[in-house]
């Protein structure tokens, strides 16, 4: 996979131009989400074609679609417009899902958590059409699993896959059809993932959040967390998490700075306490520091001065260097050892590179599972090869991530 430059009869320009304009339009783009310019960018339909491949990576067209100040050219504009109205009509069928779902769950007594994009809808962040929504992501307590399996069943879900993170459900009514296009689609099928906790690994020792979001005597059906520091709590360690592995969103970011524009002193002092594990909140500067790098009015100097105090001296440095394009989906290249600067210790740096280079059979089966089911998956050889030969191209080869590049081939393959 290392030599990708074609598929079918269309010649691709060399994997490192194509590394490179992703990391200039995700920068540039990102700093137009952050502080609109009036003068749109001097690119050529190649770099068009990457801004789309980017734009969908970042989850960002409809946050675009109303926040840029230029609308040209017009092929953009008409795709940023066609996206939103997509994820306009996708909105409304998650919301009546969550409506189905919540219904049953108070028939069957079962107390449900909807988490990050469906709470963010929920508390008026976000209006209808505005920020994607690809699954729809709900917590319940261990013992309520088996319940939650039925509850979910009456709705016409089971489940298909499960991760150490999380069990995926999916429509019992397959779709006959694929949608065409490219990005974001209303009929794409809809996903619930189910969490019976909520950590992330970093890179290797659990972050685990759960009690500090979840109240064991919630009412039966789809309940809000127990406050916005929780939930701030929890779009930041899933966005370390992301970064870690390399898989940030630009989304992300925008949903952390929306959240902190309604944030005043009791709320960052809510956050800032908050003991995971029995600890401070060293992985969180990163996130903020970033959202602050792109937003730079949404988070208050005095909270990242507190959490650079006990964040990792190395991970503090990292944070000044990092961007976007280095710890997103816009990283083109696959990383031998994604995020190694999140150890704290050697000990944990050497546990992270053995499961780099022995995974479990869980990982094993994510990467089967994913090479199965994820369209244009199947047509690169990566995931056919053994991991020994995975592992020697890491170290020598350097060649691309799967999921990014199905994305940006897809973008240079479709028609302005």
């Amino acid at each position: 996979m290392g030599g990708i430059q074609s598929s079918g009869s269309t010649a691709f320009p060399p994997l490192p131009i194509v590394g490179q304009a992703l990391r200039a339009v995700t920068e540039r783009l990102a700093q137009e989400a952050g502080d609109p310019t009036n003068q749109a960018p001097l690119w050529g339909d190649f770099e068009w074609r990457i801004a789309r491949a980017v734009t969908v990576m970042q989850g960002m067209s409809s946050i675009l679609c109303a926040g840029l100040r230029w609308k040209r050219p017009l092929h953009w504009q008409r795709f940023l417009e066609g996206q939103r109205e997509h994820v306009a009509g996708r909105h409304q069928r998650v919301m009546a899902l969550l409506d189905r779902i919540d219904t049953q769950a108070r028939h069957d007594g079962i107390s449900l958590l909807a988490l990050k994009g469906a709470a963010l809808h929920r508390t008026g962040i976000y209006a209808a059409g505005e920020r994607p929504m690809a699954d729809i992501d709900l917590l319940v307590q261990e013992g309520d699993l088996a319940a939650t399996t039925e509850t979910l069943g009456s709705c016409g879900f089971a489940m298909s896959f499960g991760t150490w993170r999380h069990r995926v459900f999916e429509s019992q009514i397959k779709s006959t059809r694929v949608p065409a296009g490219f990005g974001e689609h209303i009929d794409l099928p809809i996903k619930i993932e189910v969490h019976t906790s909520i950590r992330e690994r970093l890179p290797v020792s659990e972050i685990d959040i759960t009690p500090l979001v979840f109240r064991t005597a919630e009412p039966p059906g789809i309940n809000d967390y127990p406050s916005a520091a929780s939930l701030m709590l929890h779009l930041l360690l899933h966005a370390a998490g992301n970064m870690r592995a390399h898989a940030l969103r630009l989304i992300q970011l925008h949903d952390i700075m929306l959240l902190a524009t309604t944030f005043g002193p009791g709320d960052w002092e809510e956050l800032l306490s908050a003991r995971p594990n029995g600890q401070g909140l060293w992985w969180a500067m990163m996130p903020l520091a970033m959202t602050a790098r792109y937003y730079p009015a949404a988070i208050p100097s005095p909270v990242l001065v507190r959490l650079a105090a006990i964040c990792p001296r190395y991970l503090r440095k990292i944070s000044h260097r990092r961007r976007l394009a280095d710890v997103s989906w816009s990283n083109i290249r696959i990383s031998a050892f994604p995020g190694i600067e999140w150890a704290r210790t050697p000990k944990e740096a050497v546990r992270f590179i053995v499961s780099r280079m022995w995974p479990g059979r869980t990982e094993k089966l994510e990467l089967c599972h994913f090479a199965a089911n994820h369209p244009g998956a199947s047509s690169i050889p990566w995931y056919g090869i053994s991991h020994s030969a995975r592992i020697l191209r890491w170290i020598f080869s350097n060649p691309p991530r799967v999921q990014c590049w199905i994305v940006v081939r897809a973008a240079l393959e479709h028609p302005l």
